[in-house]
């Protein structure tokens, strides 16, 4: 009787443990978007090609089956945001990290300087500071600055009637990379109707990348820190501080001890 099931081994195990984590870990990434609901009504629909099929209801077998032939790339195109999101995940490397704990503090501290200027005088203002995905697959337009991240020039791109104020300025190291550049909007219908275009644009490119954006809310001069879709709202200069802190500093540590290690080994083989 035992002989009739195959033998299963320990890699076996092993195979189905990283496909059941993969599946969950997709599916709990899915839960948090809004392709949890297409996912539900497709599911839906595989349940009641299966009815059909045991039922024998040729009609509407012959409709799920085209269905889910059409579906397969239907699937490509609804999921597309999701699907370069994962793969921009995956294929993370290292451009906007800081390459030090104290170029990130000096950049922290003008970013800080700038929004509180800016708050006080209401002007609206849209910083992304670039971690590890490259933003420029995300970013349309910009004009190219590469100037040191300065107070004053922050001050400058965004005060009323230049130019570039009303787009987002990109902060690539300790660079003002682009200024005036246009960033993808939010879709998730969960957001309250109060939230206004720039603080869209602010959660939209934290969805798609692994950004950090601060902004300026021109018409109430509140300053907000926008990460991974979510938004943490009315931050004074010292609350600010310690939220760009905790995403950005911890970071430049990690990659300067990672850069410290390797060039003592490279010593060491010497």
């Amino acid at each position: 009787m035992l002989e009739t099931f195959p033998k299963i081994t320990l890699w076996d195990v092993i195979d189905i443990l990283i496909v059941a984590f993969l599946i969950y870990r997709i599916f709990i990434y899915l839960s948090q978007t809004r392709a949890i609901q297409i996912l539900i009504g497709l599911l839906f629909l595989l349940i009641l090609s299966v009815i059909a099929k045991f039922f024998h209801l040729y009609t509407l077998s012959f409709i799920f089956n085209n269905l889910i032939t059409i579906g397969i790339f239907a699937l490509l195109v609804i999921f597309q945001p999701e699907i370069r999101r994962i793969l921009a995940r995956i294929g993370e490397k290292h451009f906007g990290i800081f390459s030090s704990e104290e170029e990130a503090e000096k950049v922290i501290e003008e970013i800080v300087r700038a929004a509180a200027a800016m708050s006080e005088d209401r002007i609206g203002a849209l910083m992304v500071i670039e971690r590890e995905v490259n933003l420029d697959n995300y970013v349309e337009a910009g004009t190219a600055i590469n100037g040191e991240v300065s107070k004053e020039l922050l001050i400058t791109i965004f005060w009323p009637g230049t130019p570039l104020h009303d787009g987002a300025t990109i902060i690539r190291r300790n660079k003002i990379y682009k200024a005036g550049a246009f960033l993808p909007l939010s879709l998730n219908p969960n957001l309250p109707q109060t939230v206004g275009t720039r603080h869209r644009a602010a959660i939209g490119i934290t969805e798609e990348t692994d950004a950090v954006v601060v902004v300026v809310s021109e018409e109430t001069g509140a300053v907000s820190v926008a990460y991974t879709g979510k938004l943490i709202k009315d931050l004074d200069p010292q609350k600010l501080k310690k939220v760009l802190k905790g995403l950005l500093v911890k970071k430049a540590k990690e990659k300067n001890s990672f850069f410290s290690l390797r060039r003592s080994k490279s010593e060491e083989a010497a």
